[in-house]
């Protein structure tokens, strides 16, 4: 039974929440008949409505305001979270399935820029779960400190161009944290969304950083996330990107099960990152398209791009170079969500120098 205090801030919370102006979706779905049938449930890890809602209710200016405390939250709390990723990946309904996972033929790749002009450079990513560990709510401080161990000896077994060095966030020196920070690869606490969902426990045990000899392969642990795995390099080769993801994804699976659900594909701490979670992007420079923003995002919505400023989400274009993605995770496989930016990125160019 989920305890008292626990219903005491659910009910105060949610009572707040109805009567804000906040845009998320989680106030778009929590309807008093939905909050009333998952009040009460709890997960075999004990997570309750709170543990999935309270980011949501601390912050009524998020965009999505609910996250997975466990790997069987996104069923005890399906009414929920459903309706939420149907609205989050355009239209993946609660009868819709995943498909299973598929690399593809790499080969069938290309670099989208072979002369240099355009693409600044490109980076894949996805992220992944640990099986066997809840998510970051509900992790012990020992089970941060033991995923560190597992993550660190698995990734010390990588050879060849993956073969590199782990650098635990505890205890770490000055100096490396500096070479880290210089090198854009240090992530920071996380933001008050993920401290409001209890994400940020323990800071730093059992947190950590990996990367490759030629810092073109990273691993984050237990950011978001247990594993976020990173390829990039400067330029357009999305091919080599791509290859090097999967080699490194692949030979990391095979030490370290990763979660997954039959309808849902690889699972994740936010539901917007649920399916693929494949984020291909390239910083692009564009001129005379971002002079027509209405006509750079009318060609990147046929391939179902998303068009960000330089550093992301709710940033401008530095130098009029402009971040370019994948919208698409579920519903999809890891080469379709990569071969929508490999197409969409080579129309958007030739449509550049058409101009």
């Amino acid at each position: 039974m989920v305890d008292a205090a626990t219903l005491e801030k659910l009910e105060a919370g949610y009572k707040k929440l109805a009567a804000s102006d906040s845009k998320s979706l989680l106030k778009k779905y929590l309807t008093q008949e939905v909050f009333d049938a998952l009040k009460t449930k709890k997960t075999s890890f004990g997570s309750t409505l709170l543990d999935c809602i309270q980011s949501g209710l601390e912050n009524h200016d998020s965009g999505v305001g609910i996250y997975a405390p466990d790997a069987e939250a996104y069923s005890v709390f399906a009414d929920l979270f459903d309706p939420i990723i149907e609205d989050y990946h355009k239209g993946f309904k609660k009868t819709d399935k995943h498909p299973p996972k598929n690399w593809g033929d790499v080969e069938t790749l290309s670099d989208v820029d072979p002369t240099n002009e355009y693409v600044v450079s490109t980076l894949v990513r996805c992220g992944c779960s640990m099986e066997g560990y809840p998510f970051n709510p509900c992790l012990t401080e020992a089970q941060y400190a033991e995923m560190q161990d597992k993550v660190s000896s698995t990734l010390s077994g990588l050879e060849g161009e993956l073969k590199g060095t782990y650098y635990p966030l505890k205890g770490m020196t000055k100096e490396v944290q500096q070479k880290l920070i210089d090198d854009h690869f240090l992530f920071k606490e996380g933001d008050r969304f993920l401290q409001a969902a209890n994400a940020c426990r323990f800071w730093p045990t059992g947190r950590g950083i990996f990367h490759n000899d030629a810092k073109t392969f990273l691993v984050w642990c237990n950011e978001e996330d247990h594993l976020r795995l990173i390829s990039m390099q400067m330029g357009g080769n999305l091919k080599e990107v791509f290859a090097r993801l999967v080699n490194a994804v692949n030979d990391i699976e095979k030490r370290v099960p990763f979660s997954h659900h039959d309808r849902l594909g690889f699972l994740t701490f936010c539901p917007t990152n649920l399916g693929t979670t494949v984020r291909a992007s390239v910083h692009i420079k564009l001129p005379k398209l971002a002079a027509n923003l209405a006509k750079l995002e009318e060609v990147a919505g046929k391939y179902n791009l998303q068009v960000r400023g330089t550093r992301g989400e709710h940033t401008e274009a530095e130098g009029g170079v402009y971040d370019i993605s994948n919208k698409r995770r579920m519903g999809l496989t890891e080469y379709e969500a990569v071969k929508e930016v490999h197409d969409g990125i080579k129309e958007l160019i030739k449509i550049e120098k058409e101009m």
